[in-house]
């Protein structure tokens, strides 16, 4: 969101807050869902008992058709091409092999160069991510792909957790609700279209927790989805206060769910908890089953192997803007179980993914800000960035500019920083390169503040209730 635009609607008292929020969910509900909604989700559940040849059959033919589309009606990748025949390399686009391995790097570049030829961006569903590496992208989606994606959602996430979009819900995220500076409650707005209280990821602490939890009861959310770190603090401090809610599921996402946040959050919330992955970009997805396993969807793309684990992943889902063999960023290690899974769905096992391993930025006031990347969702020229905390008032940030960037650019990198968190310090450090972990993965927030100097956090002991 532009950042003039942005102040103006954190100037707006709550109620009108409100209503421009549904009037946003009204918008959001137009792209991904009309009269096909539910036949769309009753073929996606049928198609989770498809044997491993009929699902083979049906990946082989979309990904020929996309390979085909990406060839010959996708600038970005015929120019490739056509390169290679210059030179006399008659290797077939057919063979998926063949085809490079596609950088974030050259898709934040030029963006449009990837949208097949026909697609227009004006009448498309823009979004705007950092992804795992702090890197802005911009990707576009026809109505088509958005409805197909969401009815996925429907029914790899709710209906198998015995939730609808109808429910009354409440999201734990980065779209910064209410102003950093904010310091009294509401930390959150209503969205009615959506049935959807959002809450600020930005804002959760110790202190405000029991202003989260009465929230959500007095809005009556029946289930939670978002980033695992925030969620676990609310439900600690539920068990703390001996204040425990009983929601239907909590799912979470975009972050690594941890063994003893699992725990804290079903204490807390007297529910399952369920892990989810997935992509901006749409490439790939998983959602975890009753019995505790992440499956596939193999709608959404078709992944590879890369270096060390690498996940590559092509996209099946979207011809609009065609993704081959695309790095993620991320690691994943298949699952090696070789029985059907307990809860007798044929979709292939994910395994387990070493995503985004960032640190969390601590605040004086007590909040764990657990996500950054919303701050590099502006349209910044940087092709890369990284938020280290050195002190409690204080973050280094490291980037490396793209072209245009200039001192302007500087102030807004830290202008957006300060409208998430408040009055932090920002200190900014240009780089021609940000260095890689012995591993290779690239961290996006490094806390470097020791252990016994950050404020004191909510430590619940579950077997202790």
């Amino acid at each position: 969101m532009n950042r003039l635009l942005l102040r103006a609607y954190h100037a707006l008292p709550y109620p009108i807050r409100c209503a421009a929020a549904g009037w946003y969910g009204r918008y959001l509900n137009r792209w991904r869902y009309d009269a096909r909604t539910e036949r769309l989700i009753e073929e996606a559940l049928e198609r989770e008992q498809w044997t491993a040849s009929q699902w083979g059959r049906w990946r082989e033919e979309k990904l020929g058709l996309m390979l085909h589309i990406a060839a010959t009606r996708v600038p970005y990748y015929r120019d490739y091409w056509s390169k290679r025949r210059r030179r006399g390399d008659r290797s077939s686009p057919e063979i998926l092999e063949n085809w490079p391995i596609l950088d974030k790097e050259q898709l934040r570049l030029n963006p449009q160069r990837f949208l097949a030829e026909g697609s227009d961006p004006r009448r498309m569903f823009a979004e705007h991510t950092s992804g795992t590496t702090g890197t802005p992208l911009t990707l576009w989606r026809s109505r088509e792909t958005v409805r197909n994606w969401y009815a996925l959602h429907e029914a790899r996430c709710r209906h198998w957790y015995g939730v609808t979009r109808q429910d009354r819900w409440a999201i734990l995220g980065g779209r910064p609700v209410v102003p950093a500076t904010q310091r009294n409650p509401p930390f959150w707005v209503w969205n009615s279209a959506l049935n959807q209280l959002y809450l600020s990821a930005f804002h959760v602490s110790p202190q405000r927790a029991q202003d989260y939890l009465e929230a959500m009861q007095k809005y009556k959310v029946q289930h939670v989805l978002g980033y695992s770190a925030s969620i676990a603090m609310l439900a600690g401090e539920a068990l703390r206060s001996g204040r425990q809610q009983r929601l239907k599921v909590v799912v979470t996402n975009a972050e690594p769910l941890t063994s003893a946040q699992r725990a804290v959050i079903q204490h807390g919330f007297q529910c399952p908890v369920r892990e989810t992955y997935g992509l901006a970009e749409m490439v790939t997805a998983a959602s975890e089953c009753e019995c505790g396993q992440l499956h596939e969807w193999p709608e959404a793309g078709w992944m590879e192997a890369g270096e060390d684990g690498e996940l590559i992943a092509t996209g099946l889902l979207t011809t609009d803007m065609p993704l081959i063999r695309y790095r993620t960023g991320d690691r994943r290690q298949p699952s090696s179980a070789t029985a059907l899974c307990g809860c007798a769905r044929l979709l292939p096992l994910f395994g387990t993914v070493e995503g985004r391993k960032d640190d969390v930025v601590y605040l004086r006031d007590g909040r764990e800000i657990g996500r950054m990347d919303p701050v590099f969702k502006t349209n910044l020229p940087i092709r890369e960035a990284q938020i280290i905390q050195e002190t409690l008032d204080q973050l280094r940030v490291r980037y490396v500019p793209a072209e245009g960037f200039n001192a302007q650019s500087a102030q807004q990198i830290i202008g957006c920083i300060q409208d998430y968190l408040g009055p932090v310090q920002v200190v900014l450090e240009q780089m021609a390169a940000i260095p890689r972990e012995q591993t290779g993965k690239f961290r996006a927030v490094i806390c470097r503040i020791p252990r016994e100097q950050r404020p004191e956090l909510i430590e619940t002991q579950v077997g202790a209730q």
